[in-house]
């Protein structure tokens, strides 16, 4: 069984067709969290993810989008969020309120955690990996700093799929993974999107100018 595993959209749908056009043929595909915050298509977004019932988790941003909260981030972040909450509808943000901190996926065999099995909101970079992390789970998968790694233990492997929506391992591309649970193996994947396209819209959206501008060197 091959495995899709995606994280931190964050409302950059140009980048997210990109990841699903490139994608190898897969038996499913797996989300955690981050769906939306920072670019302007929250909606559109969050719409591929049910449309296409990927089991998802709730990362830091969605939780902010759907408690309307975003208290301890930056201007960005805060101002992905408020542009988040202004065009998604009752029946988006209600998913986004229901996505849970955990969950397994693909017959218990992947578990889906944003930041760390222990703490959500905890940034666990590839340095950090380790077996201790896994439970009765085969792979843990995990998101939250946008960094791309992943790492095999005698009981599993632990994944980073990297960000689809906003690199910060200065690589642009967009990033995702593929997991055969047959034999525990990752494919890391790198994909070029169009940036400007990115960069026009976040211009567009009055959001602020670096949220786009960035998106060129992977930070």
């Amino acid at each position: 069984m091959r495995v899709g595993v995606i994280s931190d959209v964050h409302g950059n749908k140009v980048a997210l067709d990109a990841v699903l056009s490139d994608m190898p043929e897969v038996d499913a595909l797996v989300n955690a969290g981050d769906v939306v915050g920072y670019n302007p298509w929250p909606a559109e977004c969050v719409d591929v993810m049910r449309e296409r019932g990927v089991p998802t988790v709730m990362g830091n941003h969605d939780r902010a989008v759907a408690s309307g909260t975003a208290f301890r981030f930056n201007s960005m972040a805060a101002a992905g969020v408020d542009y988040a909450r202004e065009r998604l509808d009752e029946e988006a943000l209600a998913w986004l309120e229901r996505l849970p901190d955990e969950r397994l996926a693909c017959d218990d065999r992947v578990k889906l955690v944003h930041g760390h099995p222990d703490d959500p909101d905890r940034y666990t970079y590839p340095d950090e990996f380790g077996s201790e992390m896994l439970g009765d789970e085969d792979v843990l998968v995990l998101g939250h700093t946008h960094v791309q790694s992943h790492a095999t233990f005698d009981e599993g492997v632990v994944v980073n799929p990297g960000s689809v929506g906003q690199p910060r391992d200065a690589d642009h591309r967009a990033a995702y993974a593929v997991v055969d649970l047959d034999d525990l193996t990752v494919e890391e994947h790198r994909v070029d999107y169009d940036i400007e396209e990115v960069v026009d819209a976040v211009n567009e959206a009055g959001l602020p100018e670096r949220i786009g501008l960035r998106l060129y060197d992977g930070r």
